[in-house]
């Protein structure tokens, strides 16, 4: 079922990142920070763990956005974001995103996005995603 896309509507998605997510997103962006990639390295951090990568945390706000809601055709135009907690592998995060403002005649909306890890209940990233939808903003 397709969520329906009006103010403050709500859409929630969980998911999770495997150490080999992480191991191909470092390949794709080079981004080979031992942070991510090296127990030994990450030990020896505040985190004692490799973090996930902040970037591919908040890439669930285009998977989401772009493919279920408002979902296909969506056109991104902005996005902020704040990371505000470290992201671990094989750890469960779910991820809620609230229309904030809705422009009809520029068919564009604001939706908040709020990533908490599942067990934690606290907020890791957060963002306000700017989207142009000709069909599903109204």
């Amino acid at each position: 079922m397709i969520p329906e896309f009006s103010l403050n509507a709500v859409h929630q998605y969980t998911f999770r990142f495997s150490q080999a997510d992480v191991a191909e997103f470092a390949r794709v962006t080079g981004d080979n920070n031992p942070l991510h990639l090296d127990p030994d390295y990450a030990a020896t951090t505040p985190f004692k763990r490799p973090i996930i990568h902040g970037m591919l945390g908040a890439s669930v706000f285009t998977k989401v956005l772009g493919t279920e809601f408002p979902g296909y055709g969506s056109v991104y135009l902005g996005q902020t974001l704040e990371f505000l907690r470290p992201m671990f592998v094989d750890t469960d995060y779910e991820a809620t995103f609230t229309v904030q403002s809705i422009d009809s005649a520029k068919h564009t909306a604001q939706i908040l996005g709020e990533v908490r890890d599942v067990s934690t209940k606290k907020v890791t990233t957060r963002g306000v995603a700017t989207l142009m939808h000709r069909e599903k903003i109204q």
